[in-house]
């Protein structure tokens, strides 16, 4: 239907710029936005699995809820961890024929199942709160101040460790939502143990788990809606729609674009999708050079680097929208 229909993005075809050659059988394009704090999750999930195993048994000897349950988020931040790297592997596997944009979404759907245990944990830690402060049991207070002051450092260090690559990359994310769930549990134990030990308010004990649920419910709601949005392809948050038809209008040659798309495929990979409808001045009359120049403005302005825009001589909109399928409201 149109004059040209282009594609600009990495199937494994060497980019049109010069760059630094990759190295042997390391991915390429969008695979290579999954890489970032693989190094930092295998660290991360070492010194979690052991101080959890440690965190636990010293919940059970001292008899206390806040170091439990921070044992129980260590557990899923340990799994948390286990699943952003099997994600961050499996997304790193080639495109097929089947699935053309290759296992990338496994990192989206590795933060939404992340997300979904963060909320059922808040879950648990708020019903055995409520039964603890109802009759709360004695504490072996020096002990437990001993361990949660440990799991406090040992959390701190997992969290400088995947500080570093969590940004940009909502797999990573989601782990590293997890390790600062965790570190706030320390600092409730820490919290409560200096208060048990102070006054001998066991009550303390649950109070502070309850209030390290919250925090931790929080941030499973975020990290749920943040996935939420990727899978139903939302337009992603720095891209404002009708700054986009705006500024693709403005391009020299084009005359309107409509049916324009913008969504993300995984953390740091967006697409777009547009039809441009050239006018009838000189600039139009070489179509390839008008499509050079909108790919180039959505790449420098708007950082997406895949693009299909569809050159049109006139405006096929009206042929295009009988189901009104791409209809805004």
């Amino acid at each position: 239907m149109g004059l040209l229909h282009d594609h600009s993005c990495d199937h494994g075809h060497a980019p049109a710029e010069a760059s630094a050659p990759a190295a042997p059988g390391a991915p390429r394009g969008p695979r290579a936005s999954v890489l970032p704090g693989r190094r930092g999750l295998v660290r991360a999930l070492v010194i979690t699995g052991v101080f959890m195993l440690a965190e636990f048994v010293g919940g059970i000897l001292t008899n206390s809820l806040a170091l439990i349950a921070d044992a129980g988020h260590m557990l899923t931040d340990a799994a948390a961890m286990a699943l952003s790297l099997f994600a961050i592997w499996f997304a790193c596997r080639p495109a097929t024929a089947e699935k053309s944009y290759g296992y990338l979404r496994i990192e989206i759907l590795a933060a939404l199942f992340n997300g979904i245990g963060l909320a059922l944990l808040s879950a648990f830690i708020f019903w055995e709160a409520w039964e603890r402060f109802r009759s709360p049991p004695a504490v072996k207070v020096p002990l437990m101040l001993a361990i949660a002051c440990a799991g406090l450092v040992v959390n701190a260090v997992c969290a400088l460790v995947l500080h570093r690559s969590h940004h940009g990359n909502l797999n990573v994310r989601g782990a590293y939502a997890h390790v600062l769930g965790d570190l706030l549990g320390s600092v409730g134990a820490v919290a409560a143990g200096a208060v048990m030990l102070a006054t001998g308010w066991y009550r303390a004990d649950p109070l502070a788990s309850a209030a390290v649920g919250v925090l931790i419910l929080i941030s499973a709601i975020r990290l749920v809606l943040q996935a939420v949005d990727v899978l139903l392809e939302a337009v992603p948050k720095h891209i404002d729609l009708e700054i986009v038809e705006r500024e693709l209008t403005a391009v020299a040659g084009v005359r309107s674009v409509h049916d324009v798309h913008v969504w993300t495929i995984s953390s740091g990979v967006h697409l777009m999708t547009c039809h441009a409808v050239l006018d009838d001045g000189e600039h139009a009359r070489d179509p390839h050079a008008v499509l050079e120049r909108l790919q180039d403005l959505v790449r420098s302005k708007f950082d997406i680097e895949h693009s299909t825009i569809q050159i049109e001589a006139r405006d096929l909109r009206d042929r295009e929208r009988e189901g009104a399928f791409c209809e805004r409201l």
